[in-house]
């Protein structure tokens, strides 16, 4: 009976050893990281005839094709303001006065001593003509009608400065668009400035094309066209302003067809045309740029100057051509190489490319339609703490994160630089 007992003890406890030594392997199993293995994974695609498209991409800014400013040149007190901030206006509608009196008694006095030098000057010529006796009387008479004829002319001056002091008592718009400032109030005392318009014209700046020349022509001033007593701002005629790159300036070209997204619009792309480029460059630090201007062909409306966006400007496009995923095509030294599948055997292929896209690149030599080319990356496979595979590098671009071109082979992890099996 006591063996019997013994017996049932030792199975029991050598059972307890057996369960207790498997939960123990059990649990360094779960916590303890799993080994990683890098797999070469690979799949084809073929050749294929589509449209491959060259792009450049920058950011950009919305400014209005043209802003003019408008000060009074003539001092004097505010006596009205006929617009307001918010108003419609055309180029030469009268926006606002200052008191005229002082500059009409001037206009007066100008007038007054014109006629005095013109009766001077009659009387100088009757008596140069009246015959006299002697040289001097001679020389005297001509050198009168010299001296009348002198201050005649600057009469003359003087009546037209009077007269433009008494035109300049009323402000006209320098050009058509919306009253966006109004800087000063009826019944202030305005100082005269410099010029009675300043007008700027969101172009090309320095040296470009065909852009930013309209507003030059009417300024007088170098002051900003927002420190005027009212400002004029175009809302209808607003424009891109963008820096291109050094490496794509060559690209691009006036006329090219551009997608502008406004980051306050993200859902609504408007079209545009490149307007104009800078011939100049624009440097800051170690980065050289130069500024383009795109023309927007059917804003929405609601847009504000100021506004952010990101510009992508077709360069270049090539219709009906062969072309293969990016993926597909290994570049160096200048060679251009392709994995092929051939007799169910992977051989590598040097190859003429074109155009290149953001996902496809035309292939203009080396290739025919129907081949099939070999895309292949790495991927780093591994089990950690339930987030699934993670992907690794050098896998195939497209749908997801990480997956195939086109929304291919989708994982559950995170791929890490297009890897195979991203998530989707």
């Amino acid at each position: 009976m006591t063996r019997v007992r013994a017996s049932k003890a030792w199975v029991i406890n050598g059972a307890l050893v057996v369960l207790l030594a498997g939960a123990g392997f059990g649990i360094y199993q779960a916590f303890s990281p799993a080994p990683s293995s890098a797999q070469a994974q690979s799949r084809s695609t073929p050749v294929r005839r589509a449209t491959v498209t060259e792009t450049v991409s920058a950011a950009g800014t919305l400014a209005s094709s043209y802003t003019g400013a408008a000060s009074f040149t003539t001092a004097g007190k505010v006596t009205s303001i006929d617009v307001k901030v918010g108003d419609v206006v055309s180029a030469g509608q009268k926006l606002a006065t200052v008191d005229s009196t002082q500059a009409a008694k001037q206009l007066q006095v100008a007038k007054a001593n014109l006629a005095v030098a013109q009766d001077s000057l009659d009387t100088a010529e009757t008596a140069e003509n009246t015959p006299a006796t002697g040289q001097n009387a001679q020389n005297n008479a001509a050198n009168n009608v010299t001296s009348a004829q002198a201050k005649l002319d600057q009469a003359q001056l003087d009546v037209q400065t009077a007269q433009q002091a008494l035109d300049n008592t009323t402000l006209y718009a320098p050009g058509a668009g919306t009253v966006t400032a109004i800087n000063g109030t009826v019944g202030q005392q305005s100082s005269s400035g410099s010029s009675a318009t300043s007008q700027t014209s969101s172009g090309s700046g320095q040296g470009g094309q065909g852009a930013g020349n309209s507003g030059a022509a009417a300024a007088s001033s170098s002051s900003s066209s927002g420190s005027g007593f009212i400002t004029i701002t175009n809302m209808t005629g607003l424009v891109v302003n963008t820096s291109v790159a050094e490496i794509d300036v060559s690209k691009v070209k006036t006329g090219q067809k551009a997608t502008v997204t406004l980051n306050a619009l993200p859902d609504k792309p408007v079209q545009a045309t490149v307007s104009s480029i800078n011939l100049t460059p624009t440097t800051s630090g170690s980065v050289v740029s130069y500024g383009a201007q795109l023309a927007l062909t059917s804003p929405p409306d609601g847009l504000r100057p100021g506004q952010s966006a990101s510009v992508v400007i077709t360069v270049a496009e090539a219709d009906n051509a062969l072309s293969v995923p990016a993926a597909a095509v290994q570049s160096a030294g200048g060679t251009n190489l392709v994995t092929v599948q051939e007799n169910g055997r992977n051989v590598t292929r040097q190859v003429q490319v074109g155009l290149r896209g953001e996902s496809t690149v035309q292939i203009t030599s080396g290739l025919t339609e129907g081949e099939n080319v070999v895309l292949t990356g790495t991927a780093t496979t591994g089990t950690t703490g339930g987030t699934g595979r993670t992907g690794g590098t050098g896998g195939f671009p497209g749908g997801g994160t990480g997956g195939f071109p086109g929304g291919g082979q989708r994982g559950t992890g995170t791929g890490t630089g297009g890897g195979f099996g991203g998530r989707g």
